[in-house]
């Protein structure tokens, strides 16, 4: 199961579901990250091997490609039904063998 990190806005429903499927959330809050600027949540991301998780998918997605050197970024739209999310991220998750360096991006259906 993968070791990710929530940032600020991710919806805790969500967490909770990922949490529930076996995964090790850590959020920005319980890492005593809240506040902290997008480059700064990668920075800690890197140093603790966390996959971030985020819905904040321009700046993440330039963050990627200027340092694709870290554990993994998932980009999710914007989704209510937080249920449907966390199984999409979970399936994007497990159909990978290593999120190193790797930019997942997880989208809203329908």
């Amino acid at each position: 199961m993968a070791r990710l990190y929530a940032d600020e806005q991710f919806p805790r429903p969500a967490i909770e579901a990922l949490r529930r499927f076996g995964h090790k959330v850590t959020t920005i809050q319980e890492a005593g990250q809240a506040g902290a600027a997008d480059p700064d949540v990668l920075t800690f991301a890197i140093a603790n091997q966390l996959t971030v998780l985020t819905q904040n998918r321009r700046d993440f997605i330039k963050l990627h490609q200027l340092n694709p050197n870290h554990a993994g970024i998932i980009v999710c739209s914007e989704n209510r039904d937080f249920l449907g999310l966390a199984q999409r991220i979970n399936d994007a998750i497990c159909n990978e063998t290593s999120l190193q360096g790797k930019l997942l991006r997880v989208i809203r259906l329908g």
